[in-house]
């Protein structure tokens, strides 16, 4: 399977495959009465691939989750298909769309909230995986269930050497790991941890250091990329020219990614997130076209909120800029084409809140509160993800011109139920008067009307 948040190009939706991991299969293969292992969780010196491709060849049992369509994920599953004829379980998301070649294949489908699993279907699919995982290891001999060998009938099994049993394939990790002195916290998974620990204390230093130590383990994964790109350009930098160096370092992070085309609105968004801010601290209009395209790419592939709100204050800080050059020009058809720029986008901006107007109020019809039953951190997520379509329903209101009244009523439906403080005084109060000043001077007072 995939690790960490995952987009799935089909749908535009990311998953959080990391909590897939934790609360559907690990605790279901674990209850069966197995050990359960991740390639993210395995102790090894040089190639991964080597101990990977064991575990494949002789685990008892193999989960494989295709959902985003993960290619190594398919790679793996079809190496396993290759080498053992049964005792291989696939899952995925309720919403992966299954390519030809496994469609006829027995699926366990599970629900995806993106970010988290809810309870009650973390209960059923673990129990419902745990079951699948008991009846295979029941059966002697186990049922077919690779396509490989049910449909080329009379296919010679591969018989496993003695030296690659699964305990001696452990066995030879654990002594690996004792020779290279690669202590057991050293793993991609422990890395991961430590990198998740040292986030939420806004230590992006050591966030960075660590996971330079986990790209080096896997330097072709985006999911480590950009998670990079992310603690580079948030480490607080003593100076402005040390901050823009972060910046610039951000970039050539995410550029190996190629942002320009990338499908993958996680990649894309970071790449707009850093030249907006480049953009706030060097007023280089290179890095504002660059995330403008970027929140707008965001916008066309999610169709989310967050990308539409974020493209429509941008398209305005182009506006109010092009307007300020009209201001300082002296040649009148310089005059004339900054204005005729700035109307454009400003216009533009509030064409885009309305479609993000109508996603928010999409959301709120169809996402309605937790009942009494679900836990402290659902409620929680709940009133967190509402309070932003909320606010962000608030700035679109207040963006798109004569509807002051309508922006003031919903700020104050969102601040009356605000999850924590900061929401409302770090975040949307200081980007309701960034939205403000940038309206002040509206281009369309240069318009010409006809009375008639």
């Amino acid at each position: 399977m995939g690790f960490g948040p995952k987009v799935d190009f089909e749908t535009g939706r990311t998953l959080n495959l990391d909590a897939t991991y934790q609360n559907l299969i690990k605790p279901a293969i674990e209850e069966a009465g197995l050990e359960c292992i991740r390639a993210d969780e395995i102790t090894h010196s040089g190639n991964i691939n080597v101990p990977m491709y064991q575990h494949i060849l002789t685990a008892d049992v193999v989960v494989a989750d295709v959902s985003t369509a993960n290619c190594n994920a398919f790679y793996e599953l079809g190496v396993r298909h290759a080498l053992r004829p049964s005792t291989t379980i696939i899952i995925s998301e309720d919403k992966f769309k299954f390519p030809f070649d496994i469609a006829q294949i027995a699926i366990q489908k599970y629900k995806h909230l993106g970010e988290d699993i809810g309870v009650t279907e973390a209960k059923r699919f673990t129990a419902a995986l745990k079951n699948a995982v008991t009846e295979i290891l029941a059966k002697d001999p186990p049922n077919d269930d690779s396509p490989v060998y049910t449909f080329l009938q009379g296919l010679r099994r591969l018989k496993l050497p003695d030296d690659l049993n699964a305990n001696q394939v452990l066995a030879a990790r654990a002594v690996a790991a004792e020779d290279e002195a690669v202590a057991p916290d050293e793993t991609h998974s422990a890395l991961m941890q430590k990198v998740d620990e040292a986030q939420k204390k806004g230590d992006f230093v050591s966030a960075k250091a660590l996971l330079g130590a986990v790209r080096a383990m896997r330097p072709n994964d985006p999911y480590i990329t950009q998670r990079l790109a992310l603690v580079t350009y948030k480490a607080k930098q003593d100076t402005p020219e040390k901050e823009i160096a972060a910046l610039h370092e951000a970039c050539e992070l995410l550029d190996t990614l190629d942002p320009a085309t990338s499908n993958d609105t996680e990649t894309i968004g970071l790449w707009g997130a850093v030249h907006k801010r480049l953009w706030d601290k060097s007023k280089d209009e290179v890095a504002l076209d660059k995330a403008i395209r970027s929140y707008e790419r965001g916008f066309d592939i999610r169709n989310d909120y967050y990308n539409g709100i974020n493209f429509a204050f941008l398209l305005n800080t182009r506006a109010a800029h092009a307007t300020k050059l009209a201001n300082s020009a002296t040649d009148p058809a310089e005059i004339a084409s900054h204005r005729a720029a700035a109307i454009a986008d400003f216009v533009h901006a509030q064409r885009v809140r309305e479609e993000v107007l109508s996603i928010c109020e999409q959301w709120l019809n169809s996402n309605p509160a937790p009942p009494e039953t679900a836990t402290p951190k659902a409620k929680e997520q709940y009133l967190t993800n509402k309070y932003w379509v909320v606010a962000t329903k608030a700035e679109a209101y207040q963006g798109m011109g004569g509807k002051e009244q309508e922006a003031n009523d919903t700020y104050e439906d969102a601040f009356s139920f605000a999850p924590a403080t900061w929401m409302i005084e770090d975040s949307t109060k200081p980007q309701r008067q960034k939205l403000l000043d940038l309206l002040a001077d509206s281009p369309l007072k240069y318009v010409k009307t006809d009375p008639d």
